[in-house]
C-alpha cells in the first residue's frame, strides 16, 4: 500500500505533522506576572534608564537622545523565562503549546496514553477500517542492544539473535498481518460489525491521532521518552516532537535543552 505521508516520516509508515501551536511568550510571561500587572516588558538587552531596546554594539538606547539620558544594557524578559524554569514555577508554561497528529503502531500509543495530561483522539476502527499499514521493524531495530533496558530484554534462557532469525521474524510477521488483513477483510465482507471486526487487528498496526499539550507537558514527556531508557520506536517520535516544539518556541526549549544536556 502506499504510504502518504503528512508531515516528518517516523519508522517505516509513521509520521508526525504540526496540527497548530497556541500561545506565546508574551502570554507566559504575562501570567506569571498576574499578582504585579506588569506584563511583558521585551526581550533584552533593554535600557535600564526607559526600558526600551538597547543596541550594545552602539551603546545607544532606542529614545536616546531624545527622551532619555541613555542608561546601560540589562536583561529583559529572558531573564524571568530562565528564572521560572531553572526554579520550576512551571504553570506559566501552561499558556502555550501545540497540536500534533501522529500516525504510529497501536503499540507505540499504548505508552503515549499513560501521560494522562496530553489531550487525545485516535482513530478507533470503529466507524471506518484502518488502512493496512503494519510496523515491521529492521533488522538493525532487532539487534539493537537492550541489556540497558530490562523491560526490554528477552526472555530467560533465550538464544542470542542473529541476523538470519532476526530476517526469520520480519517475514514471519509479515506473512502474519497478511492474513490478519484477509480475516479482517472477510469478516467486514461478510456483515460483522467494524466495531468487532477490528478485534483481530495486531498492536503493530499503524493508527491515526491528534494529541495536544501545553509546553509544561510536552516537555514532561519528552523528560521520560525522549531518553535512553524509553523504547526506540516512541523515543523515535518523541525526538521528532522535541525537533518541531524546539522550533516553535526555541527560548524555551533552549532552557530545556541546557537543562537536560547529557
Amino acid at each position: 500500500m502506499t504510504v502518504t505521508v503528512h508531515g516528518i516520516k517516523v519508522l517505516d509508515s509513521g509520521y508526525v505533522n504540526l496540527v497548530e501551536r497556541w500561545g506565546s511568550y508574551v502570554r507566559t510571561i504575562e501570567a506569571a506576572r498576574m499578582s504585579t500587572q506588569k506584563g511583558f516588558e521585551g526581550w533584552g538587552p533593554l535600557c535600564s534608564n526607559c526600558g526600551h531596546g538597547f543596541c550594545e554594539e552602539t551603546g545607544f538606547c532606542d529614545m536616546y537622545p531624545h527622551n532619555c539620558n541613555n542608561g546601560k544594557a540589562v536583561p529583559g524578559d529572558e531573564k524571568l523565562l530562565a528564572y521560572m524554569y531553572k526554579n520550576k514555577h512551571m504553570t506559566p508554561f501552561e499558556m502555550a503549546g501545540a497540536v500534533f497528529e501522529i500516525q504510529a503502531p497501536i503499540f507505540v500509543f499504548r505508552e503515549w496514553h499513560r501521560h494522562r495530561t496530553q489531550s487525545y483522539n485516535e482513530a478507533s476502527a470503529r466507524y471506518a477500517p484502518l488502512p493496512d499499514l503494519n510496523y515491521v521493524p529492521s533488522v538493525e531495530r532487532l539487534m539493537l542492544n537492550s541489556k540497558t533496558n530490562k523491560q526490554a530484554g528477552t526472555i530467560k534462557d533465550a538464544e542470542l539473535l542473529t541476523e538470519k532469525e532476526a530476517e526469520w521474524f520480519r517475514e514471519a510477521l509479515s506473512l502474519q498481518y497478511e492474513h490478519q488483513e484477509q480475516v479482517y477483510q472477510n469478516a467486514l465482507k461478510r456483515g460483522v460489525p467494524k466495531e468487532l471486526a477490528r478485534c483481530v487487528l495486531p498492536v503493530g498496526r499503524y493508527s491515526r491521532m491528534r494529541a495536544s499539550a501545553n509546553l509544561r507537558n510536552w516537555m514532561q514527556f519528552l523528560e521520560l521518552r525522549d531518553e535512553s531508557h524509553a523504547q526506540w520506536e516512541i523515543r523515535e517520535y518523541a525526538r521528532v516532537v522535541h525537533s518541531e516544539l524546539r522550533k516553535l518556541f526555541p527560548r524555551t526549549f533552549a532552557l530545556y535543552d541546557e537543562a537536560h544536556r547529557e
